[in-house]
């Protein structure tokens, strides 16, 4: 959920030098911040745990949406520590950026490449924040919606790009009306927690 321009506000709450009022005001946290998220933060701070935001700031997604890949090229040398090394690669044959463009219908904003690579810049940059973030020896858990981790897509693919050697294990949850047996098509990851379709949702 939060983005990398975030990560200052997160080490300044984290070190209690500003409020959880004045944090959560200025963090652009999600609806469902309170219920999924806040949880993992007040961990982290009880337990001395770094907390790091990985996602790329949205305004720069949304300019890879609105205005192709090359846009970033545009960005300051501040505005590019926020995201991915450029130029950022990336393979629209992989399932999930395939099925992206098949998404869009005709006249409509996501009939373009453009939808799949804003979400291929998220994940590089996901990715790429891991990496940078990442200590031998130790584990890097990383919390995403699954459609950027399924199938060992997404991050998990720019993370292999980057270290093949890498030792990652994926984990999804999966709404299904039979709990007794996993579907096949919802078989997309080392570990799948399935429950029930009528689940409250958070968001």
């Amino acid at each position: 959920m939060f983005e990398a321009d975030n990560q200052l506000l997160i080490d300044e709450y984290l070190q209690g030098r500003i409020s959880e009022k004045n944090f959560e005001k200025e963090a652009r946290l999600w609806p469902n911040y309170t219920t999924d998220y806040k949880p993992l933060m007040s961990l982290a701070k009880a337990n001395n745990v770094p907390f790091i935001a990985t996602n790329i700031p949205r305004r720069y997604s949304s300019m890879v949406f609105y205005d192709g890949l090359e846009s970033l090229d545009s960005l300051s040398e501040m505005a590019k520590t926020y995201i991915a090394d450029l130029p950022i690669e990336i393979d629209l044959s992989l399932p999930n950026y395939a099925a992206m463009l098949e998404m869009g219908g005709h006249g409509s904003k996501m009939d373009s490449e453009n939808f799949p690579k804003a979400q291929a810049v998220k994940d590089a940059t996901m990715a790429h924040f891991i990496l940078e973030n990442h200590a031998k020896k130790q584990q890097f858990i990383h919390y995403n919606g699954t459609y950027h981790s399924n199938n060992y897509e997404g991050i998990v693919w720019y993370l292999k790009q980057k270290n093949p050697k890498l030792n990652i294990l994926t984990i999804a949850s999966v709404e299904q009306e039979n709990l007794e047996k996993l579907a096949d098509e919802n078989k997309v990851a080392d570990f799948v927690i399935v429950v029930d379709e009528d689940m409250t949702k958070t968001h």
